[in-house]
């Protein structure tokens, strides 16, 4: 019984890790699209979308599976709960790498648009989103909580674009409409960095019973 437990918990973590590499591919397809202006990547990230909507729904099933079939003990059951409240970020992480892909057809980025770091930003939550599904798979405590401790970073970083925007605009009011579309960029980077966070606390929870929201 045991063997079978730990085959499917194995699945699982195969499954995971197709989520979140199909997450990392929405956003450097989206955060791309938006930098080059090309619809065909913005297609893709929108495509890598629904591939995550199926995958969250086959995680999903793997885990009633493991619960109704195999009778998890304490830290297995806390394995597949958790299982279970990550798929829902990384869902959210796809719809807003979508998000993003939908406005590139909007949004001109602004000569000299090197100055932004919009792309610095999404460089910086796919690495999170990397590390949360490492973390898991891996068991590593120190690196979710490491994930926690990156947020920090893409929140400063969400106050740079914020305020070279707000630059933009202010030398040239006929951006203002571009302008807010790309703080709406940055904005959905900010939230998947904070989904990001999300995955690695409840790998914290699955490790050590604690949540740390409940700290």
């Amino acid at each position: 019984m045991r063997n079978k437990f730990d085959e499917q918990l194995g699945e699982l973590h195969v499954e995971l890790i197709r989520m979140g590499a199909l997450c990392e591919e929405a956003i450097s397809a989206a955060a791309e699209a938006l930098l080059k202006g090309d619809q065909a990547l913005a297609e893709t990230a929108m495509e890598k979308e629904r591939e995550i909507d199926q995958a969250e729904r086959e995680v999903e099933n793997l885990c009633l599976k493991l619960l109704l079939q195999q009778q998890p003990v304490a830290r297995d059951l806390r394995t597949i709960s958790s299982a279970l409240k990550m798929i829902s970020d990384l869902e959210r992480i796809g719809d807003q790498a979508a998000d993003i892909a939908e406005l590139t057809e909007h949004v001109r980025m602004p000569e000299g648009s090197r100055v932004l770091h919009i792309a610095d930003m999404a460089r910086a939550v796919i690495a999170m989103v990397t590390d949360s599904v490492d973390s898991f798979v891996k068991r590593d405590l120190a690196l979710a909580r490491a994930v926690c401790a990156a947020d920090d970073r893409v929140d400063a970083l969400f106050d740079q674009v914020k305020g070279e925007l707000i630059g933009l605009i202010a030398a040239d009011a006929a951006y203002g409409g571009q302008g807010l579309d790309l703080l709406m960029v940055a904005k959905y980077l900010e939230r998947i960095g904070d989904h990001a966070t999300n995955v690695a606390e409840w790998v914290e929870y699955s490790i050590t019973g604690i949540h740390p929201a409940s700290n």
